[in-house]
């Protein structure tokens, strides 16, 4: 696995320390992900009261970032609601319900679905003059605004390392599945001046890349 969202939950591996058979690899899956996206949206919109998260109902990884990020919500204060997608008819009812519920802010999980439709996302929220924050660099080269998550890129270079090692004679079932140790930080300068948002000094200069 690359960048397997979450492995144990759908079933590949047994554990993440013991995999346990012939699968083994990289995870996207990390503690408190769906928290950190809110504190960091909370710092470029300080008003913010209520987010919309869209995400792929069948995807288990999809599932627990979800609730992660509703656990992070009540933590700071902020109302969480559910844009539910399960296939590419859904979204035009998402973004209609989006409407109704008003948020200051939209995130998007990752996932295939999300990452397919990218461009339908980021074409609703400039139709909505909505902030957005995304899992992947891949969403903000569409348009949105910001995105915050594992690098993709460092964990194909990590995966490569195991496919050396069970090219060497190691054991998938002996090595762990190893999660996320490097994230970045995107930002679309240009989708922030058509939303007239001008961004704190302290998140630009975390950015990775502007």
């Amino acid at each position: 696995m690359t960048a397997a969202g979450d492995p144990l939950g759908s079933g590949l591996v047994a554990s993440l320390a013991r995999p346990g058979g012939n699968v083994t690899g990289m995870s996207l899956m990390v503690p408190d992900l769906g928290a950190k996206r809110l504190e960091l949206l909370k710092e470029v919109l300080p008003r913010l009261s209520r987010v919309a998260v869209l995400w792929n109902a069948d995807n288990p990884y999809s599932v627990l970032v979800f609730k992660e990020t509703q656990a992070g919500g009540r933590t700071l204060g902020i109302e969480v609601r559910s844009l539910e997608v399960r296939g590419p008819d859904d979204f035009d009812s998402a973004f209609e319900a989006a409407g109704g519920l008003r948020p200051d802010a939209l995130i998007t999980v990752e996932d295939p679905l999300t990452g397919d439709h990218r461009t339908r996302i980021a074409e609703f929220t400039a139709r909505q003059q909505l902030p957005s924050l995304h899992g992947i660099r891949e969403f903000v080269a569409a348009g949105g605004l910001i995105s915050y998550g594992p690098s993709i890129v460092d964990l194909f270079r990590r995966a490569a390392y195991y496919v050396d090692k069970i090219l060497r004679g190691a054991k998938p079932a002996d090595l762990p599945v190893q999660q996320p140790t490097k994230f970045e930080m995107v930002i679309n300068l240009k989708t922030a001046k058509a939303l007239s948002l001008e961004l704190p000094a302290s998140v630009l200069a975390r950015a990775d890349e502007l």
